[in-house]
């Protein structure tokens, strides 16, 4: 069943469908906003729990999101802590944050059309976000500003130097914009079973995501390489990546699981690399809770592996900087795993955040260092 949000305006009782990518609760009461609505009194309806819909200016609208987002901002502790407690209040500020924000709705129409002044068409980045509308639909301003952004990044893409192409990111589905972890799959000697045989040679990407690893293996002479990912949204991202990019012939997609039938020369995985829970769906590609997908790549790689292959396992050390795992529970569980370390090839990260001081994890994200882990059965 369908949940609804209710709300009156003028004089007349209405509903809509509610919709949440993150999941985030029905409001428990909604009114409706415009142009006059002062931004102390949005903030502090939406503090209390009550959702705004929208019906003035679409950029007032967001100004007055911006402005909201001000006041959250100045009401934010600014304490010196540990990097674990850092974290933990980094993620309930940003929780409270997607709260409070996500009160201030807007009404997308039965043909995704957004009847407000001076709105977008926002009907195609709707389409691909959300799938065929269903009915008149309620969603947060917030969201549909990232549905707006992902539609950019879809068409835009991102450029990969490694592949000398650009791979384009679907909504929901983690952009390759960190480009160290690519380079490194791109760049690390491949297994000999791949180098004196490259045709023959099979390879599984497991968490494709996009593709972009998939098609780095493809753009190195591995004769077959199998994708996966536990994704529908990232199955149909890496697909449709994979005909852009012509690599049908070579790339199969398969899913959603982990690992996909048979055995291969080389197996890479770079799982989400914090272990903590996701709030939604958006953000499995960042959060691995109790480190479940990492784990379950180093207990079955031994079995997928053919023999002289190797697994390549892509990591960051964040979670060790931010107190959250710990390098030798990482060690202890390739051993578990009756693993052997070959070698491991580090890299530090390019992006702005590992210099952006004003980010309140900085200091953890200044010293990381994302590695490939190159694994082999113990003999």
């Amino acid at each position: 069943m369908v949940s609804a949000i209710h709300w009156t305006e003028n004089n007349t009782r209405q509903s809509a469908d509610w919709h949440s990518m993150n999941a985030a609760p029905l409001p428990r009461r909604t009114v409706v906003a415009d142009d006059r609505m002062k931004a102390n009194d949005a903030y502090r309806q939406a503090c209390e729990g009550t959702a705004l819909l929208w019906r003035g200016d679409f950029h007032n609208a967001r100004h007055l999101l911006q402005a909201m987002s001000r006041r959250i901002d100045r009401t934010s502790p600014q304490l010196t802590m540990s990097a674990r407690d850092s974290f933990h209040l980094h993620r309930r500020s940003s929780g409270h944050r997607a709260r409070v924000l996500g009160k201030l709705l807007v009404l997308l129409n039965d043909d995704y059309t957004l009847a407000l002044r001076r709105a977008p068409d926002v009907r195609q980045a709707c389409l691909e976000a959300y799938g065929p509308p269903e009915g008149p639909t309620a969603v947060s301003l917030r969201e549909l500003l990232g549905v707006i952004g992902a539609r950019q990044w879809r068409l835009k893409g991102v450029d990969v130097p490694a592949l000398g192409a650009r791979i384009h990111p679907h909504y929901g589905v983690f952009a390759p914009v960190r480009g160290e972890y690519v380079d490194l799959v791109a760049h690390t000697p491949l297994p000999p079973a791949v180098r004196h045989r490259p045709a023959t040679s099979t390879a599984f990407d497991l968490g494709t995501g996009t593709g972009v690893l998939a098609a780095v293996l493809a753009h190195r002479g591995v004769g077959h390489v199998v994708a996966t990912d536990i994704s529908p949204r990232a199955l149909s991202c890496a697909r449709e990546n994979v005909k852009r990019l012509t690599l049908t012939d070579r790339i199969e997609v398969s899913g959603p699981g982990l690992f996909p039938d048979g055995r291969a020369h080389l197996v890479v995985c770079n799982p989400p690399w914090l272990p903590a829970r996701p709030t939604g769906p958006l953000e499995q590609g960042v959060y691995d809770p109790d480190s479940t997908m990492l784990h379950s790549f180093l207990a079955g790689l031994s079995a997928r592996l053919r023999p002289g292959g190797e697994g390549w396992l892509v990591l960051s050390d964040l979670a060790e900087h931010l107190g959250l795992r710990k390098r030798r529970h990482l060690l202890d569980s390739i051993r578990t795993a009756q693993l052997h370390v070959v070698d491991k090839i580090d890299t530090k990260p390019r992006h702005p955040r590992a210099k952006d001081t004003a980010d309140p994890l900085h200091t953890a994200r200044s010293a990381e260092t994302t590695s490939l882990w190159r694994l082999v059965p113990a003999s």
